[in-house]
């Protein structure tokens, strides 16, 4: 849909974030906030890591996907559900859905990591493999949609987006004073749920999104203001591979300040950082934020910086780097 035939109904806006962070109570943890004084002297600045790699599931997604379910019971839809997701959001419907007592199919692409296929399975989702495009997994679940189930997109979706934004409710109530929010860029539920949240909570802080360069569509997309369909995807960072949703790029394009982009060995850096200093092992996706600390010095050196770290489902036994 070209952004100028998008219905302002359609974007949401803080109250439905607030309603979503009621909603969802008691599904979700709240994740912790950790920060150190070391890795904070490397990079130059301030560092508080919102830790949703503990989340259930092991990332983000499952805000938005309980969201989602919620508010199908709320409007009286029963019946399966199914998306498409390379894994984190699949997990996380499949686990959404299994607490409401649904069913789930979710389509995801044949390169997907194995402990993310294992998750969705280990949660109740019964998988669809595509080939690895864009295209493809909007096809097969186009196929699963004609056959009955109800479709709960990964992240261009006002719900989905009001549950991603809650995450920054949480950060907002832990840490007090930031300059900047900080979170990876992929279909942009994250990011753009972020955004509204924050503009709300503290309309003078920067969001700023991280993005790999070989998956820079959301950062084309700011640079020619309007959204790019096809991107020419090659990264590392399995999370982060789809293109930006239409309502997602509608919210960055007018609550966003900055997209940057980082390097595959920054990212594989980054997870290392976050290895060295808290033993902790984060996604590639998740290392986005952290590779955009150094790689962009100019942007946040000095600045006090909330990060969200998106999610923690790593093969171990497929680490790009020597713990």
């Amino acid at each position: 849909m070209p952004m100028s035939q998008l219905s302002a109904q359609q974007i949401p806006d803080f109250a439905d974030i607030l309603a979503a962070h009621h909603r969802i109570d008691g599904k979700i943890r709240k994740t912790p906030v950790i920060s150190d004084a070391e890795l904070n002297k490397l990079l130059g600045c301030n560092l508080w890591l919102k830790c949703e790699n503990l989340q259930r599931t092991g990332a983000f997604k499952i805000r938005g996907a309980s969201n989602a379910i919620a508010c199908l019971d709320e409007a009286g839809k029963p019946g399966d559900v199914a998306t498409h997701s390379s894994g984190n959001h699949g997990a996380a419907l499949a686990l959404a859905a299994s607490d409401n007592s649904r069913g789930s199919v979710i389509v995801m692409p044949e390169n997907s990591v194995q402990t993310k296929i294992d998750a969705v399975r280990r949660n109740g989702g019964k998988i669809v493999f595509c080939p690895s495009t864009q295209a493809d997994r909007e096809k097969g679940l186009a196929k699963l949609v004609a056959k009955g189930c109800i479709p709960v997109p990964p992240y261009d979706h006002a719900d989905i987006i009001c549950g991603q934004g809650t995450a920054v409710v949480e950060l907002s109530g832990q840490c007090s004073d930031l300059d900047i929010i900080l979170t990876p860029v992929g279909g942009g539920g994250l990011i753009s749920g972020s955004a509204l949240a924050a503009r709300q909570l503290n309309p003078g802080i920067a969001v700023i999104g991280a993005e790999p360069e070989g998956a820079a569509d959301t950062a084309e997309s700011l640079a020619r203001r309007e959204r790019v369909d096809q991107f020419p995807v090659d990264t590392i960072a399995d999370g982060l591979r789809a293109i930006v949703g239409v309502l997602n790029f509608e919210i960055i394009l007018n609550n966003v300040d900055q997209v940057v982009t980082v390097t595959e060995t920054g990212i594989i850096d980054a997870m290392a950082l976050m290895w060295r200093y808290f033993r902790m092992l984060i996604e590639p996706s998740s290392a986005t934020v952290i590779a955009a600390l150094y790689e962009h010095p100019d942007v946040f050196v000095g600045k006090n910086i909330g990060a969200i770290l998106s999610g923690g489902n790593v093969d171990v036994t497929q680490l790009p780097f020597q713990p």
